[in-house]
């Protein structure tokens, strides 16, 4: 194989990338307007320091949430991949 091509290996690999990419944004998209909407009262030229606080808290609670889901999900999918052998 030359060099211009990508193995297939290399491709998954890339794809597995781009999809790690956009999830992080499609949850960054989220996490930033459920804060803003819970937040953010009165929108204006900046955030005083409530907002400041709020949003800081919600975004802190927010990704805990997500990591602990996700660390729930991956030991089922193992719990679960483990009964089917």
């Amino acid at each position: 194989m030359d060099g211009s091509k990508m193995s297939q290996d290399e491709l998954v690999e890339k794809l597995k990338h781009q999809v790690a990419l956009e999830n992080i944004e499609l949850l960054l998209m989220k996490m930033s307007r459920l804060c803003f909407n819970k937040c953010i009262i009165k929108p204006g030229p900046s955030l005083d320091s409530t907002e400041q606080k709020c949003v800081s808290m919600c975004m802190d609670r927010y990704m805990e949430t997500v990591s602990l889901v996700s660390k729930s999900f991956g030991e089922r999918l193992m719990a679960e991949s483990q009964n089917m052998h």
